[in-house]
């Protein structure tokens, strides 16, 4: 990987803290707030002392717990590649595929049951199996959305622009371009490296993760429920439960206009109603307050605190403590609630014949969606809304996104702006 020497900037006042956590500074920061301030000792009003649910769930004992993977069958591939050249036969544009287009009659009660344990179960569930090494790149993205489509049905847009021009970007890839020197000056994200990712959450209800091909070494995918991170910071540290739910200045890295940030919460309570449990939603990327790479934090919007400081480390290193390690292996596919369930990513190698690749969709179930936090619904806006069907592109090469890029960043005012998609030929 290439090294790129970044400066550190930011605004007056930042904390000492950088994107990859370090546990001597927790601690350390940790005892001087304690000297120092006068820690609250209770939880905001009416947020719970604990939830019990099945997702808090610890690493060590949720693969004893539920059936975390579904292996598919050697009918359910006959019935994928019968499906695959079904939607390749309607000579229909990638934003096409749905389960009307892409039929999985057997298949489709398992996935439908996936989404629900995705929704009101654990939070997770890996799909495996895909042979990916028999299809094209075009067909193997035919197929993830295809089989997606059965789990959540609306996909999210993860850039608005394309080759320079205005597009619903619905596709993006998960892999190493650091090696390549005008790439490496652009990169904003760990996406787009070998380093480890810390825990976080994307944008959107559920993110589905497919893995083209695996890393030579490293690069294991780790899970953590942030309600089980909730329940341990709500007995430990209910001070840290108020920071979290005050607004923070999430830097948008100059991709907006003034004041450059968005105000809102890492964490949204919802009472029960007549038709949901009591939730607890965690939304949040370390980057946008600490910065990486080509992205420092803004200079000039307001430094994070002390206190919210320790609150992400205290999110990381909670999350790490309960995580869960998996494998992930070219033809899964990784179906995660993004609103209970953190994921990071181990550093990894790559070599000439193994390179890890992913790709990624942001999906909604209109079935068993989560009620959307009135602070998070412009964001769940620009991500979902006008999405329609020929406007959708699905890159097939890697490329850094422009939400994740020091690149200037087309401000694109009109999202159902068409784009043009080429046809799948028959």
């Amino acid at each position: 990987m290439t090294a790129v020497v970044i400066p550190t900037t930011g605004p007056p006042g930042q904390p000492d803290i950088a994107y990859t956590p370090n546990w001597d500074k927790y601690q350390d920061r940790i005892k001087r707030r304690q000297a120092t301030e006068d820690i609250p000792k209770t939880l905001p009003s009416g947020f719970p002392q604990k939830l019990d649910a099945t997702l808090a769930w610890e690493g060590a004992t949720v693969v004893d717990e539920f059936e975390w993977s579904y292996q598919l069958t050697e009918n359910d591939l006959a019935e994928v590649h019968q499906a695959l050249q079904h939607f390749k036969g309607l000579g229909r544009p990638l934003g096409a595929v749905s389960q009307e287009t892409f039929p999985l009659p057997n298949l489709h009660p398992r996935l439908r049951a996936i989404s629900h344990e995705i929704h009101n179960g654990h939070g997770f569930t890996v799909v495996r199996g895909v042979p990916v090494h028999l299809y094209s790149r075009e067909d193997n993205v035919i197929i993830y959305a295809g089989i997606s489509s059965h789990v959540a049905t609306i996909r999210g847009r993860q850039d608005s622009s394309y080759n320079g021009k205005p597009a619903d970007v619905v596709l993006a890839h998960i892999k190493d371009l650091s090696g390549n020197a005008e790439d490496s000056k652009l990169i904003g994200s760990p996406a787009y490296t070998t380093e480890k990712q810390v825990f976080h959450t994307d944008a959107g209800d559920v993110i589905a993760l497919f893995a083209l091909s695996e890393a030579a070494e490293g690069g294991d995918s780790y899970l953590a429920s942030s309600w089980t991170v909730y329940n341990e910071l709500a007995r430990t540290r209910p001070d840290l439960i108020r920071t979290l739910a005050e607004p923070w200045a999430n830097d948008e890295f100059g991709k907006t206009g003034p004041p450059g940030y968005t105000a809102r919460p890492l964490l949204y309570h919802q009472a029960a109603t007549e038709s949901s449990p009591e939730r607890i939603l965690i939304q949040y990327a370390r980057r946008a307050f600490v910065g990486y790479w080509s992205l420092p934090r803004t200079s000039t919007i307001p430094a994070i605190t002390e206190a919210q400081a320790e609150a992400l480390d205290a999110l990381h290193f909670t999350a790490e403590k309960h995580a869960l390690a998996l494998q992930f292996r070219a033809g899964d596919i990784q179906f995660v609630n993004n609103l209970s369930v953190f994921h990071a990513r181990l550093g990894f190698r790559d070599s000439e014949t193994k390179k890890r690749h992913l790709v990624r969709l942001w999906l909604r179930d209109e079935e068993n969606a989560w009620q959307t936090p009135e602070e998070l619904k412009d964001r769940w806006a620009r991500v979902y809304d006008g999405v329609e069907e020929k406007n959708q592109v699905f890159p097939l090469e890697a490329a850094v996104r422009s939400a994740s890029s020091s690149a200037p960043t087309m401000v694109v005012s009109d999202v159902n702006l068409q784009a043009k998609q080429v046809a799948v030929s028959a």
